[in-house]
Formats: C-alpha cells, sequence, structure tokens
C-alpha cells in the first residue's frame, strides 16, 4: 500500500479512589493557559 497514511490518536484518563486535587487555586489558569498552548 504505497502512499497510504494512517494516524491514530489515544487518549487515556485514568483516576485513583481517594484522589487529591493537588492543583492550587492560584496556579490554575497558568497551567490550563500552557496546557492549551502545547497540545496544538
Amino acid at each position: 500500500m504505497a502512499g497510504t497514511y494512517s494516524q491514530i490518536y489515544i487518549q487515556v484518563v485514568f483516576a485513583v479512589q481517594g484522589r487529591q486535587n493537588l492543583l492550587q487555586k492560584e496556579w490554575r489558569q497558568e497551567v490550563f493557559k500552557y496546557m492549551a498552548r502545547s497540545s496544538t
């Protein structure tokens, strides 16, 4: 199959029981800006 191109995206999300929110509110906006910028 010459010239065939395929691309697969896999996203895995998991959480553990009893998890704690470690992202402090003061940091949230800055972290979310960074995540949005780096995902493109």
